[in-house]
């Protein structure tokens, strides 16, 4: 490990109190989002009179929905008071959200437990363009790819390992009460690594205004459009969502109908598509060599054609049921595996230079805001992936391979969008 590895960074208190923190909020929020979803699933049999999948989805649509309301809100609080002090009253906010939770799993109060669902995603959208902005002014230009590679990874990771503690705490009878608890620890923990978050450098900030959410909402789109590569950047990251969103949606009914495997086979998928983004992140500062350049971004983009298109064919014509030891002993399988895995390195490869170019191109004073109008398209974007979903899966009735092929052809427009974006912007060399 030479002196200029990333992984120095979590050796030193300008990074690692908050790539913790992030990291134990990734953790948190999916946690709950999947134990709740679970616990309605097969505990509920769905609230209100509505079936789960309106439930399920409804779900999903309050803990997006802030987003839209508060990103513009966020990004101006963020660009104009000190950013330690938010993270702290953010985590704060998540102890009280996460006791009430606690209170609601306990008692098995599930329509309180979907509001409360509305209010982590305020949490997480306040946190969004603090998590992001803070980075350049505690990193130097050389160390800006190193750690959004560590942020991404550990983002996750997070998620992983989040959305497989809410499986495993399901099999146990007592798994609302066990979710209670655990939920409101790590909350805790949370907010114990915020309060270690050194203060940054509030000097030039900008000033703060009148809070107005649609407003302020849609001046960070305009915002966003004034410098065209910066915007062109913020669409590129937000496709990559669009896409991972319908991977990661699809997964279970992919597993059960177009592989016949188990609950296994479901976490197997997605443990594979995270290591694979975890991994192609972390190549990224060796392969750019520590300068923040969007050469890497073309070839990631063309992996998660050439891959995805791969997949529609690794596809087993004649499955058998299978396990997730059936998959890694089948050559046929494997295949699958593999395709999985590739497209999760060049998602790594396609987003991690994008989050750095986004941060060095972006005057100080409003990269916050710069980071919330991402935020906004992200969630638009991961909405519209799931509306596709449902005309092209459910309307046109095209099985999940070929809707994945679909997606892996029109990526192809991507890959010539990124590759003159690429052309026309100078390398930077940063160390």
């Amino acid at each position: 490990m030479t002196s200029h590895s990333q992984f120095r960074l979590l050796g030193q208190r300008r990074f690692l109190p908050f790539y913790l923190t992030q990291f134990s909020g990734a953790f948190n929020d999916n946690l709950y989002k999947n134990a709740l979803l679970l616990l309605v699933t097969y505990s509920a049999g769905g609230l209100l009179g509505f079936s789960v999948d309106v439930v399920v989805n409804f779900a999903a649509f309050l803990f997006i929905l802030p987003f839209f309301l508060f990103s513009g809100m966020a990004g101006q609080l963020a660009d104009s008071l000190e950013k330690s002090r938010i993270i702290r009253v953010v985590k704060l906010l998540e102890i009280g959200i996460m006791t009430t939770a606690a209170v609601g799993l306990w008692f098995g109060w599930y329509e309180l437990l979907l509001v409360l669902l509305f209010l982590m995603g305020t949490q997480s959208t306040f946190f969004g363009p603090v998590k992001y902005a803070i980075l350049p002014q505690v990193l130097a230009d050389d160390e800006l790819v190193g750690g959004n590679a560590l942020v991404g990874m550990g983002t996750f990771v997070a998620i992983l390992l989040g959305t497989i503690a809410a499986g495993v705490l399901m099999g146990f009878e007592t798994a609302a009460r066990l979710t209670a608890v655990g939920v409101v620890v790590m909350a805790i923990l949370g907010y114990l690594a915020a309060r270690q978050v050194p203060p940054t450098d509030n000097r030039g900030a900008a000033a703060l205004e009148r809070l107005q959410p649609v407003k302020e909402t849609w001046r960070l789109l305009t915002l966003a459009a004034e410098q065209r590569r910066v915007l062109l950047a913020i669409l590129a990251i937000s496709w990559f969502w669009f896409l991972g969103a319908a991977y990661l949606t699809q997964f279970p009914n992919f597993a059960k109908t177009s592989l016949l495997g188990d609950e296994t086979v479901v976490t197997l998928l997605l443990a594979l598509f995270t290591i694979g983004i975890s991994v192609g992140s972390m190549l990224c500062e060796k392969l750019t060599g520590h300068h923040i350049t969007l050469k890497l971004v073309p070839w990631g983009a063309a992996g998660l054609s050439l891959f995805g298109v791969d997949l529609y064919f690794a596809v087993p014509a004649t499955p058998v049921a299978s396990t997730w030891l059936t998959l890694l002993s089948d050559a046929e399988y494997l295949r699958v595996l593999l395709d999985l895995l590739g497209i999760g390195v060049c998602g790594g490869l396609f987003i991690v230079p994008l989050y750095a170019f986004i941060q060095h191109e972006t005057p100080r004073f409003k990269r916050a805001r710069i980071i919330a109008a991402l935020n906004v398209m992200n969630a638009l974007f991961m909405v519209v992936s799931a509306l596709t979903g449902i005309v092209v899966l459910g309307v046109l009735g095209v099985g999940i391979p070929g809707f994945l092929l679909l997606l892996s052809l029109v990526n192809l427009i991507v890959v010539a969008l990124v590759w003159r974006l690429s052309r026309h912007t100078t390398a930077r060399s940063c160390g």
